[in-house]
């Protein structure tokens, strides 16, 4: 898992991003919106004078109708200050609602961005990072956005508007007063500054060894058969351990850090009106000040540090969808797959051809030296050799999943960098070792290259390759669902259907990477049989770990270290008593059968 927490790493520190500059990012999410966030402001503002009228009518209803014994006046102003209330609390809900439908909007947009550059980035760059961590930027950092869109920016935006509104209201009743609530602000304002930063680098902790977790998650789930074959459950546990404490330990520093906002926020709170009540009797003795004008200021006292505390807490949700947005936006930062050409491939004969290949996944350290062939339409090419040798490196540059170092790779006499990879890998389809098939019907799957396809298509392909008597044999046939991964397959089951797939797909080239290894004999014999129909036309390449399974292909290439060691058809190297002729030796040796000698 050593590889994985360093992509969390890697992802966290490669490009990191400066606060404000994020700030502004996710502010430009909501310029969409500019008319309708108008009309909040609008909601939000008729909220915020609602508020700020309800003590002054409290003030009047003292000093004027309960002074001078109005009970008929007393009832007006209750009742308007009854309304007024109602109406700020509709205005309230239909600002909030607004806000939130627009926040729903931005995180939507988000995570359909964050999906559609995942499909546009280039295979190496999740080579390098943990699906685990990936998945976490799409859920748990989004969901951080989402507490403060949908609630955050609705509190912090009334906040904002009451404070203004009732620091006007406090200086028309009485300047003093009003001073002497201003007079804690400076202090405020710098706790609250001191505060989030402590919380900003507290979530952004928490973040990071969240993707830890998330990762670790992902690998242990995804190795489990391995972790109970070699009985390392205990060494899983502990490791996850470790992974989990971390995070819990950061997610406390940062509910810490959030959590000392209020206490603050509450002690100048009480100080201040303390100051108030104090100066304000004062002012009552003096004469200058009513019993009613008091009143209204200690509720406005309330009033006025209500949006503080909310501008406060807010402050802590800001900290965690900042650290949120970082990882975010350096998905979205990452550069997609770059178009070097913009030629079309309109034969459609699939010939391929490598012309003096040189690739290395990193500078130095060459992977394939001087690889040429020709795979002329319709011929079957197989690619032998053992672990490590290359074979895998050949197929991933015919789909442009990487780019050579040097030299060519063709396509019907065509440079596959100067063709769009949309239009190239619509020529190719591909079998891989490990067959991945999606959540959905049989049916679906396998017309999954091939989505106009017919059902008696469908059916008539799954027949072809063998694949017929156990999909008939499923509870509901070509309609049965498969969860993720087809668990309820076995693997070579699953490879059947992956070979239909691609097939069915009808393309002129065929990649299949050592598709039958996981099929037994009886399986194996019939799929070659259908492969000799269904291939008919078709330019097939091989990697081939059976090496029964490619004795007629018309020519056979033997990679070692990285370059074609022999090639001919297998009667040819059997005969040149090389690579070929020891590796089938070995294979057949393994396989019991005997070998005669050549």
């Amino acid at each position: 898992m050593i590889g994985g927490v360093q992509g969390v790493l890697q992802g966290l520190d490669a490009k990191p991003h400066r606060r404000g500059a994020t700030t502004l990012r996710l502010l430009g999410e909501l310029q969409p919106y500019g008319r309708t966030l108008v009309g909040a402001a609008a909601l939000i503002l008729v909220v915020a004078v609602c508020q700020a009228l309800g003590p002054w009518l409290v003030s009047r209803a003292i000093d004027v109708n309960v002074a001078r014994h109005d009970g008929r006046g007393l009832v007006v102003t209750i009742a308007v200050m009854a309304a007024v209330y109602v109406m700020g609390a509709l205005a309230q809900r239909i600002q909030i609602f607004v806000i939130g439908t627009i926040g729903q909007r931005v995180l939507a947009e988000l995570r359909q961005r964050l999906f559609s550059r995942f499909q546009g980035l280039p295979i190496g760059f999740f080579d390098q990072r943990p699906i685990g961590d990936l998945m976490g930027r799409v859920s748990n950092d989004v969901d951080a956005l989402n507490q403060l869109l949908t609630h955050g920016l609705t509190q912090s935006i009334g906040a904002v508007f009451g404070l203004l509104v009732i620091l006007v209201a406090m200086a028309m009743l009485n300047s003093l007063l009003a001073l002497v609530c201003l007079a804690t602000l400076p202090l405020m304002g710098l706790t609250i500054w001191m505060l989030a930063r402590w919380a900003r680098f507290a979530y952004r902790e928490a973040r990071k060894t969240t993707g830890m977790v998330m990762a670790e998650l992902q690998e242990e789930i995804g190795g489990l058969r391995e972790t109970q074959a070699f009985n390392r459950a205990g060494e899983s546990e502990a490791r996850f351990r470790e992974r989990n404490r971390a995070n819990r330990d950061a997610n406390i520093r940062a509910a810490v850090a959030t959590s000392v906002f209020s206490p603050a926020i509450d002690v100048m709170s009480a100080l201040t009106i303390a100051a108030v009540i104090g100066s304000g009797a004062w002012l009552v003795l003096q004469g200058s000040l009513t019993l009613g004008l008091l009143a209204a200021f200690v509720l406005y006292i309330g009033q006025f540090f209500w949006p503080i505390q909310i501008v406060a807490q807010v402050s802590a949700q800001l900290q965690a969808a900042l650290a949120g947005a970082e990882r975010i936006y350096e998905i979205l930062d990452e550069d997609p797959e770059a178009e070097t050409g913009g030629l079309s491939l309109v034969s459609g004969q699939g010939r391929v051809e490598y012309r003096e290949v040189e690739f290395s996944y990193t500078s130095g350290r060459p992977v394939l030296s001087g690889v040429s062939f020709v795979a002329e339409p319709g011929e079957t090419i197989a690619i032998v050799g053992p672990t490590g040798a290359g074979k895998t490196s050949i197929a991933n540059l015919l789909l442009r999943f990487y780019d050579v170092s040097a030299g060519e790779v063709l396509v019907d006499g065509v440079d596959v960098r100067d063709v769009p990879r949309e239009a190239l890998r619509a020529q190719i389809a591909v079998v891989a070792q490990e067959p991945f098939l999606f959540s959905g019907t049989v049916a679906e799957n396998l017309a999954y290259g091939r989505p106009n396809a017919t059902r008696e298509e469908v059916v008539a392909m799954a027949k072809a390759v063998g694949a017929d008597a156990f999909i008939e044999a499923l509870p509901q046939g070509y309609d049965t669902p498969l969860g993720e991964g087809a668990g309820r397959l076995g693997h070579g089951q699953r490879q059947l259907l992956a070979i239909a797939r691609a097939v069915l797909a009808d393309r002129p080239i065929l990649l299949m990477d050592e598709a039958t290894s996981h099929v037994d004999a009886a399986t194996e014999a019939s799929l070659q049989r259908a492969l000799a129909t269904a291939l008919e036309g078709r330019t097939a390449i091989v990697i081939a770990h059976r090496l029964s399974t490619i004795r007629h292909a018309d020519l056979i290439l033997v990679v070692a270290d990285g370059r074609i060691a022999e090639r001919g058809t297998h009667d040819e190297l059997l005969a040149a008593g090389g690579r070929y002729a020891e590796l089938y030796r070995h294979h057949e040796e393994a396989s019991g059968h005997s070998v005669t000698p050549r």
